[in-house]
């Protein structure tokens, strides 16, 4: 099992594929309530890719609680400080861990930052 220790969440506004493709998307920065970290619970494992040892990692997610409903129907697995410990446990209950995941979000419309792409070239 992994941890991942992480800024806000960034997620689209839920509309339909075809609304999707017909609008520009609205992102929204999500975070815990009270707290500048957010802890989203992850599994990984290493895969074998061109003679390599590569790790692949999958974010576990939940039907969205709380005010995180109003702009999608899946939000991460988020948890809290105090659980962290049991998640990494081996011998741990992941399904008693994830019942007492955190839903007090809150969430404001992310900043768009436009780059031109000559700032991503390097000489």
């Amino acid at each position: 099992m992994k941890l991942e220790n992480l800024p806000p969440v960034y997620e689209d506004d839920s509309r339909s594929m075809i609304e999707h493709r017909n609008a520009k998307k609205v992102k929204y920065a999500i975070q815990t309530e009270g707290s500048n970290i957010t802890y989203i619970a992850g599994l990984y494992r290493y895969e074998e890719h061109c003679d390599m040892q590569v790790p692949v990692f999958s974010v576990l997610t939940r039907e969205s609680a709380g005010i995180v409903k109003d702009i999608h129907n899946r939000m991460p697995v988020i948890l809290d400080k105090n659980s962290l410990q049991d998640w990494i446990r081996p011998d741990g209950e992941p399904r008693a861990i994830v019942e007492k995941a955190l839903s007090n979000m809150v969430f404001e419309t992310a900043v768009e930052y436009h780059r031109s792409p000559t700032e991503f070239i390097t000489a």
